[in-house]
């Protein structure tokens, strides 16, 4: 299992990379702006939040190594939970937008998806207690 002070940490450490992620983004959109709509650059300055991101991949990895069997049950189960629902709810609404909803940004899909894998891991959790 794992203690208090490792989620101490993985809370700092992912804040951290939350954080980074942030400034990055802010500098990479404020550059973007700045940039001619002709300019080579423009592909790689709107890559650069995705260094962050993969900051806090390595993040999560490290906690996720860390958990013990039912902790990493309990995430499985949630993460399952999260990519069902996912499925289900973009599909639907694939299909809505064929008669006329308007068309979303792939940026709602990963916020969808953590708030099912929260979800999920309560569902989970009450689950073993």
């Amino acid at each position: 299992m794992t203690t208090r002070s490792q989620q101490r940490r993985y809370a700092f450490e992912f804040l951290a990379a939350m954080g980074i992620y942030a400034l990055v983004l802010v500098a990479s959109l404020l550059a973007l702006n700045a940039m001619p709509p002709d300019s080579a650059w423009r592909v790689p300055v709107s890559l650069l939040p995705v260094l962050p991101c993969v900051l806090a991949l390595w993040v999560v990895v490290r906690q996720t190594r860390r958990m013990d069997e039912l902790q990493m049950r309990v995430q499985f189960e949630a993460i399952g939970f999260a990519f069902a629902g996912t499925a289900l709810l973009t599909f639907s609404y694939g299909f809505l937008e064929n008669v006329g909803l308007p068309r979303l940004s792939m940026f709602f899909v990963w916020p969808l998806m953590a708030v099912l894998w929260m979800i999920g891991g309560q569902i989970s959790a009450r689950r073993y207690r």
